[in-house]
């Protein structure tokens, strides 16, 4: 049977999640957390990154003791059974109308101003994204993870600048006081936050590629988490600090807004070219993850279908190319819908916390003694962002009931034979 390669290093695995994590949403969710609830987003970013440490823990814990292409939809079929892990197979899938088409545009926001006049659409710029997404990703796990190790640390360096040239302070970084209605300020902008570590799920499908899984999956995952959290912390200062939020122009430019105010108009195309590369980073993992799902559900269900097949680089070469027809799709209803990132951000977010949900609920059942315990943990910190989302997470649940009662598991008897 054909199976993927195990080319992914623990380097590059961090590089792989944190770069992941970061994606589009440095580039916007600083932002638009600031403009839901000022300096007390300082406080969102500490709770977020609290509370996502046990949720983070118990993905490394699953990922340990069960790597697989089939990430959350796996766990799910070792706790459950088959229903269960095709509805949330296809849940997974439902995010590309919500979720992606933000992404591409975000992406292609920042390439089309450095392509030549007569490419410089959104649409082409979207495409040409779409285009190298494909390159990448039939290159294998192996480049496509240096690639992101690279941009990762161009990211960083971008937002260590922000703090050199833009002279932070103690008193930048100073946490605000608490009065009675700052827990409704931090739990509306933790329901756009969340967007920030969704994220995990997708890399739960690349634990098979691990060369030491049970290993460097863990330590990548925590790590990764962390790296990222304290990131989007420092770029959320000098965001607050500069005033570079409060309406609709600062959603998806914020950073462009800094680097011509810091470094001047002349470096504009240099930080274009810098967010084209960590959003498209982002969108290669979910790219990479939802061919490898895709793969890993004809694997076990199809395995003489063309979906199931791996190319001589080790990577589902077929999978990988339904999941660009995809996204090209998505472009085009993108180009066509006008696109609000919070509403869009919110009910993807939807789609991704239900996905924890089902994946904590698995580990506390897989799991034994302390695991099960932080298991627990996430389960409620799952439910607390449910809380926070409100009538977003409606996208999400009523898509999920439909895909439980709609899917049929292979063990189960069809109605014609009963």
């Amino acid at each position: 049977m054909s199976q993927l390669k195990k080319e992914i290093t623990l380097f590059s695995g961090i590089g792989q999640l944190t770069i992941t994590l970061l994606g589009t949403g440095l580039f916007m969710v600083p932002a638009i957390a600031a403009g839901i609830a000022g300096t007390m987003s300082f406080w969102s970013w500490v709770v977020l990154l609290i509370a996502i440490c046990p949720v983070a823990l118990t993905f490394a814990a699953l990922g340990k003791r069960y790597p697989s292409a089939g990430g959350t939809a796996f766990f799910v079929r070792q706790a459950f059974n088959q229903r269960f892990e095709k509805s949330i197979a296809w849940l997974f899938l439902s995010v590309i109308p919500v979720g992606v088409p933000a992404a591409v545009t975000l992406a292609g926001s920042f390439l089309q101003p450095i392509l030549p006049d007569n490419f410089n659409h959104i649409l082409i710029a979207q495409i040409i994204t779409v285009a190298l997404l494909m390159i990448v990703n039939l290159s294998g796990a192996k480049v496509s993870g240096q690639i992101q190790s690279i941009i990762a640390i161009c990211a960083f360096s971008l937002v260590a600048a922000f703090w050199w040239f833009g002279d932070v302070t103690f008193s930048d970084v100073q946490m605000p006081s608490f009065a009675d209605n700052n827990w409704v300020l931090i739990g509306s902008a933790l329901s756009v936050m969340f967007w920030c570590f969704v994220g995990i799920e997708a890399f739960a499908h690349m634990g098979e590629e691990f060369k030491s899984p049970e290993r460097d999956f863990p330590i990548a995952i925590v790590l990764g988490c962390i790296i990222a959290g304290v990131t989007y912390w420092a770029c959320s200062v000098v965001v607050i600090k500069f005033h570079a939020y409060g309406d609709a122009q600062f959603d998806a430019g914020s950073i462009p807004f800094l680097a011509e105010l810091l470094f001047g108009k002349a470096t504009v195309p240099l930080i274009s070219a810098i967010g084209f590369a960590t959003c498209f980073a982002s969108i290669n993992l979910y790219t990479q993850s939802l061919s490898r799902m895709l793969w890993a559900q004809a694997r076990d269900y199809k395995p003489t279908s063309a979906l199931a097949r791996v190319s001589p680089k080790g990577v589902p070469s077929n999978a990988t190319f339904a999941v660009g027809a995809v996204l090209l799709i998505s472009c085009f209803i993108g180009e066509i819908s006008q696109l609000n990132l919070e509403s869009f951000l919110k009910l993807a977010n939807g789609v991704f916390i239900l996905i924890y949900f089902m994946a904590m609920l698995s580990a506390c059942k897989l799991l034994t003694g302390p695991a099960r315990i932080l298991a627990a943990i996430s389960l409620f910190v799952c439910l607390a962002v449910m809380v926070c989302l409100g009538w977003s997470m409606l996208y999400a649940i009523v898509l999920f009931t439909f895909l439980v009662f709609k899917t049929k598991s292979k063990t189960e008897p069809s109605i014609a034979t009963t």
